[in-house]
């Protein structure tokens, strides 16, 4: 017998002799002992018989009962343990469920670090959200990495709607220029009249990739707004990925620390009707790009958001960027487009 079992088998015995059973034993046994020698000292008959009679049942039912109890305090503690184990597993899995809707609400499903270069993991899985949505909506300053992405999928039953910068508010402008000269490593060198220039250009050519891509949605609907912030969010139908451009540990990386959640989270619903707010609001400015819509359309819309007419060969010089930008950001996404 292992230490274990002898350890096991004291406790219940201790057990056994604590509890009234155990104590109706034990007065069975005193009983049982003083009956039987007070017969052997008694003379023969009727008197002897009887003392030894009882005190011989009292002695054989307190073995009996010594050994029911045993076995029967074995198996109920056999059964009480399978009881807890099952109670506790019932809870365990209680807990679990309570967690993970907690996470579901409150937790990321992904969270991807700060990277130099776009990381390939992240690209994949947005580019799989995004093939399984049927509305895209995108805020941040400008939209070139939305239309670089949406020029890679296949389905044309897709609405797309953006908010971006304000290129007319040069306050828009300033404070994104002054962002990046503080934290923006590479894309902050440069005087601040530089970085400004890019930031409009990059507006630009957000646009025109929007053009660009107008063939691969049924609808593209832009709003441009001031100061948006810093951070960029893009919501599907069953997540949402937000960018930390404001991630303090991040700032000096061009891709910052990037969190996706589901639908069902907290974060989710809060940007959904803060994107709805800023989008139905009559004091902004709001354009629609459609699938038919010309090079002369398109060139009115553009002087509508920026103030600015465009040439035939500003456009062209546009567009090349764009598809440059598209190459560059899709080879190393390692998208394969």
């Amino acid at each position: 017998m292992t230490d274990r079992a002898r350890s096991s088998r004291h406790g219940l015995l201790i057990e056994l002799f604590w509890t009234r059973t155990g104590l109706l034993i034990l007065l069975m046994g005193i009983t049982s002992a003083v009956l039987l020698p007070l017969s052997a000292g008694m003379a023969p008959g009727t008197a002897r018989n009887l003392v030894t009679a009882i005190g011989t049942g009292t002695l054989v039912s307190a073995l009996v009962t010594c050994a029911q109890t045993l076995l029967t305090s074995a198996a109920s503690q056999r059964v009480l343990v399978d009881s807890l184990v099952e109670e506790s597993r019932r809870a365990m899995r209680d807990l679990t469920d309570e967690y993970r809707s907690l996470n579901r609400e409150f937790f990321p499903t992904h969270i991807f670090e700060p990277t130099a270069e776009p990381e390939p993991v992240l690209n994949r899985l947005m580019m799989a959200d995004l093939q399984a949505t049927r509305q895209y909506l995108f805020r941040g300053f400008s939209a070139r990495h939305a239309a670089a992405r949406m020029l890679l999928t296949r389905s044309v039953e897709r609405e797309m709607r953006v908010v971006i910068a304000d290129p007319r508010d040069r306050a828009s402008i300033n404070s994104r220029a002054r962002y990046l000269q503080r934290h923006g490593g590479d894309d902050g060198a440069g005087s601040l009249a530089d970085i400004q220039a890019r930031l409009y250009e990059d507006v630009c050519v957000g646009l025109v990739g929007l053009y660009v891509v107008r063939g691969r949605c049924t609808r593209i609907d832009v709003t441009v707004m001031s100061n948006p912030p810093v951070d960029r969010f893009e919501l599907f139908d069953d997540s949402i990925w937000v960018a930390l451009f404001s991630d303090a540990g991040g700032t000096s990386t061009p891709y910052p620390r990037t969190v996706r959640f589901l639908r069902s989270s907290f974060i989710y619903g809060m940007e959904h009707s803060e994107f709805v707010r800023i989008t139905s609001s009559r004091t902004a400015l709001h354009v629609s790009i459609h699938p038919d819509t010309d090079r002369e359309e398109f060139l009115a819309l553009f002087e509508k958001i920026t103030g600015r007419r465009l040439t035939a060969r500003r456009l062209e010089a546009l567009e090349e960027r764009f598809h440059e930008f598209r190459r560059d950001f899709v080879t190393s996404a390692q998208l394969g487009g």
